[in-house]
């Protein structure tokens, strides 16, 4: 795997060299664009709005709308000019709670590793935010961009979080207008029930994969070789209105829970006693 990005975490005075890789690689059936007459690809092409016709990628540059209505045209050589001073390093500007920076403002991920696998300062910055149970932030230009950015503790290393600023994040709407019913102890105590059988201690992604995707791409291969496609019945979800039945559709649930496990005790006991019964 090649690094995305390699510089130091400046620590005060302590500089630790690092490098940082991509944590996520997004998956995705892939879907093309194909011309609906002819099933073939389609492809792009740059059209120029004053010369009226296709043009190439090398007659191609970038620019930035002024507020005249000019460009200003971004060429490697202006942009070298303009650019401002970079560093190759993450600066930590603060240390918070492992937990207080809000979930919503957490972006991408990256792996960071030391530059040298046996460098003493990453793993006391590493063990001291574990011991102290705290995140790291600091700021750090990758790809053009400044970015503020929480490092954690993870599996004897480092993860390093890229957050959105505060005003890249979208506001709930109407979310002052929220009026919460009230909801009785039954109600309540139900709710409970149900998530305490459902709880587990520990969570585990491997048991949890994009199913819909998979069924999808084998009813495709299926439809391709002709065969018979079986869609499967769809879940029926039970409607519910007033407060009675939302009593009765959580009271069902818990109940719902509790038939198979029955009937598989009923089956063992039954099976036992037959092969007793035959020796």
């Amino acid at each position: 795997m090649r690094a995305t990005w390699k510089g130091t975490i400046s620590f005060g005075l302590v500089s630790i060299p690092v490098e940082l890789y991509a944590a996520i690689s997004a998956q995705s059936l892939g879907f093309k664009l194909l011309h609906a007459q002819c099933n073939a690809p389609v492809n792009y092409q740059r059209y120029c709005s004053k010369c009226n016709n296709v043009i190439e990628w090398s007659e191609v540059t970038k620019g930035l709308k002024l507020t005249d209505g000019t460009y200003f045209i971004a060429t490697p050589a202006n942009i070298k000019k303009l650019r401002p001073g970079k560093t190759d390093a993450i600066e930590i500007v603060e240390f918070v709670d492992e937990f207080a920076i809000d979930p919503l403002y957490f972006n991408a991920h990256y792996y960071v590793l030391p530059s040298k696998l046996n460098d003493k300062a990453y793993f006391l910055f590493t063990e001291a935010l574990q011991k102290k149970k705290k995140t790291a932030v600091g700021r750090f230009v990758l790809r053009d961009k400044e970015h503020i950015c929480a490092i954690q503790p993870y599996k004897g290393g480092l993860l390093l979080t890229t957050l959105n600023y505060a005003y890249e994040v979208r506001q709930m709407p109407k979310l002052d207008e929220l009026k919460p019913p009230k909801i009785s102890a039954k109600e309540l105590a139900l709710a409970q029930e149900l998530m305490k059988k459902l709880y587990k201690k520990s969570f585990d992604i491997n048991e949890f994969k994009d199913t819909f995707a998979e069924k999808l791409k084998a009813q495709i291969v299926k439809k391709a070789k002709g065969i018979a496609i079986d869609r499967g019945a769809k879940k029926a979800i039970k409607k519910r209105e007033g407060a009675s039945s939302l009593i009765d559709a959580l009271q069902e649930s818990i109940e719902a829970g509790k038939k198979p496990k029955k009937k598989r005790t009923v089956k063992r006991v039954s099976t036992s006693k037959s092969k007793r019964s035959r020796s």
